[in-house]
C-alpha cells in the first residue's frame, strides 16, 4: 500500500491539473485506430506542442491548454507516415468539440466551440470564393500563355491585381465590422499584415478595449508602432 500511495497521489496531481486549464478540446477522428495527435500554438513566433495524446483504438479524446484570450490552435494528426496535416481554430476558455475522418482530416472537420471560431469560418467562406476565382484566373493566365494570346494575359494580370485589392478590402471591412471580435486584429496580423499602414492603424484604431487588450490585440498594436516607427 506504501509504494502505491504516491503513484495514486501522482494520477490526482494529473488529474487536478487537467481539470484546472482553460482550454478543453473534446475530439473525434472517425476512423483512426492509432497514431500521435498534438495540440499547438504560435508562442513567440515559434508553433509549439501543448499537448498530445497517442491512440490506440480509441478515436475519441481530450487535449488540454492554458488560455488567457482567446487564440489560434491547431491540432496536428501525425498518422505514423510522411504526412502530416491540421485543423486550425479559434478557441476561448471552455470546451470545443472537434469531429472529423481519418480519410478527410482538414476538410471534413466540423468545429463547435468559441464565438470566434463562427467568425473566422463566416470569413473564410468568403476566401473560399476569392480563391476558386484565383485558381480560374490562374488556368485562364497558363491558357493564354500557351496560345501566345498576350492581349487576353495582360488582361488577366489586371483581374489578378482587382481580385487582390478585393480580398484586402473585404479584408479590412470585415476586421472593422468585427471590431468587438479577437479575430479583427488576428486577420490583420496574418492575412494584411503587409497593406498600407493606414488600412492597419484604422482596423487597431477601431478595436474594442477588451479585444485591445488580448493577445492579438496587444501584437496588432506592437506591430502598428514598430512600423510607424519605422517610417519616421
Amino acid at each position: 500500500m506504501k509504494k502505491l500511495l504516491p503513484f495514486i497521489l501522482t494520477l490526482l496531481v494529473l488529474a487536478c491539473s487537467k481539470e484546472s486549464q482553460d482550454l478543453t478540446v473534446k475530439a473525434n477522428i472517425k476512423g483512426l485506430k492509432k497514431g500521435s495527435v498534438y495540440l499547438k500554438k504560435i508562442n513567440d513566433t515559434a508553433l509549439v506542442t501543448v499537448d498530445s495524446v497517442e491512440i490506440n483504438g480509441n478515436s475519441e479524446f481530450e487535449l488540454h491548454s492554458d488560455l488567457e484570450s482567446p487564440e489560434v490552435f491547431f491540432l496536428y494528426l501525425d498518422k505514423n507516415s510522411s504526412d502530416t496535416d491540421r485543423i486550425t481554430f479559434f478557441a476561448d476558455k471552455g470546451i470545443t468539440e472537434i469531429n472529423t475522418t481519418l480519410k478527410n482530416f482538414v476538410f471534413d472537420a466540423k468545429i463547435n466551440g468559441s464565438k470566434q471560431q463562427k467568425t473566422l469560418e463566416e470569413y473564410q467562406l468568403m476566401m473560399s470564393r476569392f480563391n476558386e476565382k484565383n485558381l480560374n484566373l490562374i488556368k485562364e493566365s497558363f491558357e493564354s500563355q500557351k496560345n501566345g494570346d498576350t492581349a487576353a494575359y495582360s488582361q488577366i494580370q489586371n483581374e489578378f491585381d482587382n481580385l487582390l485589392k478585393r480580398k484586402y478590402l473585404y479584408t479590412v471591412n470585415f476586421a472593422l465590422n468585427n471590431k468587438d471580435s479577437e479575430v479583427a486584429p488576428y486577420l490583420a496580423l496574418t492575412e494584411i499584415y503587409n497593406a498600407k499602414l493606414k488600412f492597419l492603424d484604422t482596423i487597431n484604431s477601431s478595436l474594442t478595449t477588451e479585444v485591445k487588450q488580448s493577445k492579438y490585440g496587444k501584437e496588432l498594436q506592437t506591430f502598428v508602432d514598430n512600423i510607424r516607427k519605422n517610417e519616421n
